[in-house]
């Protein structure tokens, strides 16, 4: 293993389609949507649920625009957002939002551990909880650890599960009327709460970016990849939420948290499409966090940059993908 700096290693480089648009995309259409997307339809009703995916994504795609606007005018290295930060404010403010950028991209691994656990456990309820974190954490790592060209292949065949998960879920559901009381309040949650249970859901647009290092096009790759993710994506939430409200009383979807499983054509495709999403999700934020790690130390704004900078001969960010396995699987174990 060598340091990247010195003896020029570089790894396999990415298009749009499999280094931003397929990785944004899988990491937006997450655990939120499969299990908590009907309890926000049942909670503020279908316009209210409509309004809070508009919201969310308006926000996210102004910020997609803004990041576009940057990248398209500078020339960009790896680290994605801290990059960006870096490069716009000095390595001052870039590592004041790196850090804490490193760290919840990391940590976000965990809560999709968590989803991809409790589809396994519809399947498998006798398995320990513990024993099934600990199972998927070591394959996510091995594989990020392995190759991150490998890790990108594997996405192809994930997308291709959500693909036929989604079209199960609409060829289901029973066909109702949706009344006017549901339509304009649900059960009456609270808007704002329930904005903010759904918001993560919207916020996976850096996912593409932060492969910024190990993109052919950058400038071009990352706003036009990130940009059609965040537009294909809303015309889904959009979709499913008008099909959970045909589907289910907003008393069912409040306290069933699985009723887009129980509703589709075939659940046990909509149950692959859960459990791929999340297993996408969470090898996205070990690949994305990596690299930001990577990246500052580059910049020597961390204690030992040099060792956290060093990459092996294929370009992979070796070190970094260690440290952050090892921190997370260390914070993960009660």
């Amino acid at each position: 293993m060598s340091d990247g700096r010195s003896n020029g290693a570089v790894g396999k480089k990415f298009g749009m389609m499999s280094g931003v648009f397929i990785p944004t995309l899988l990491t937006i259409l997450g655990v939120i949507m499969f299990l908590r997307l009907g309890w926000v339809v049942g909670s503020v009703g279908l316009v209210g649920s409509w309004a809070i995916i508009g919201l969310a994504f308006i926000i996210t795609a102004t910020t997609a625009l803004s990041m576009s606007s940057i990248i398209t005018n500078m020339k960009i290295g790896p680290g994605g957002v801290y990059s960006i930060i870096s490069r716009s404010l000095g390595l001052e403010a870039g590592g004041s939002i790196g850090v804490p950028l490193y760290m919840s991209l990391a940590l976000s691994m965990v809560m999709y551990i968590f989803g991809f656990r409790e589809g396994i456990r519809l399947v498998f309820p006798q398995f320990s909880p513990l024993l099934i974190d600990l199972v998927i954490f070591g394959i996510l790592f091995i594989i990020v650890l392995l190759s991150t060209n490998v890790a990108f292949k594997i996405q192809y065949v994930i997308f291709a599960v959500l693909v036929v998960s989604i079209i199960s879920v609409l060829l289901g559901g029973r066909t109702q009327e949706v009344s006017y009381e549901f339509t304009t309040a649900g059960r009456n949650g609270s808007f704002w709460i329930v904005f903010a249970v759904f918001f993560p859901a919207a916020t996976g647009i850096i996912a593409g970016a932060n492969m910024s290092g190990e993109l052919k096009e950058p400038k071009k790759a990352i706003p036009f990849g990130t940009l059609a993710a965040i537009g294909v994506s809303f015309v889904i939430y959009m979709v499913l939420a008008y099909w959970l409200a045909r589907s289910a009383s907003p008393d069912e979807l409040v306290t069933n948290f699985m009723v887009m499983i129980e509703r589709s054509y075939y659940g046990p495709f909509v149950l692959a499409g859960l459990l791929a999403a999340t297993f996408s999700s969470a090898l996205n934020s070990i690949v994305g966090a990596s690299r930001i790690l990577q990246a500052m130390g580059e910049h020597n704004i961390l204690p030992k940059g040099n060792w956290f900078s060093k990459k092996a001969a294929t370009g992979e960010p070796r070190n970094a993908i260690l440290i952050t396995g090892v921190d997370r699987s260390s914070r993960s174990i009660p």
